[in-house]
């Protein structure tokens, strides 16, 4: 095999392996976005369907970015057009996963406040019928009396 064809060879899998990873950004941009719309309607951050899925893409696509990093890996792109696709998707990915991060804080507080809430009405109800002052000793209970003239 001559280097013209090993570089034609490394070129053609280059860019399979660019396109591969434009379709794993689009992916997980997509459900990102259906993420950020549940979160946006105030479903909470527990029940949401695309968490695994989205887990899983993320460490496929930190894996990759990680072992481009370590040297592992060449995303060399020769095509501009190609390249230029891969740097939107990825300006896209941040964009949704900036708005995913912020949506995610404000659902774990709204999650907190309720939480809190509910604490609070538990610690209501149990110090209303509790023979317990604050002390801890047992607490006097008021007691309506009153007095009758006619008898």
């Amino acid at each position: 095999m001559t280097l013209a064809q090993t570089k034609r060879i490394n070129a053609v899998e280059g860019d399979a392996r660019i396109k591969s990873l434009i379709a794993l950004i689009d992916t997980l941009t997509m459900l990102v976005a259906e993420e950020n719309a549940e979160l946006a309607k105030g479903l909470p951050a527990s029940r949401l369907k695309q968490v695994d899925e989205k887990n899983r893409l993320a460490e496929v696509f930190e894996r990759t970015v990680a072992e481009c990093a370590a040297g592992q890996t060449s995303l060399h792109v020769r095509d501009r057009l190609l390249r230029e696709q891969l740097m939107e998707r990825i300006l896209k990915l941040r964009v949704a996963m900036d708005e995913n991060l912020a949506r995610l804080r404000a659902a774990i507080e709204a999650s907190n406040r309720r939480i809190e809430a509910v604490m609070q009405a538990i610690r209501e109800q149990i110090a209303a019928v509790s023979p317990y002052g604050a002390s801890g000793r047992v607490a006097a209970r008021a007691v309506s009396s009153g007095t009758s003239r006619s008898a």
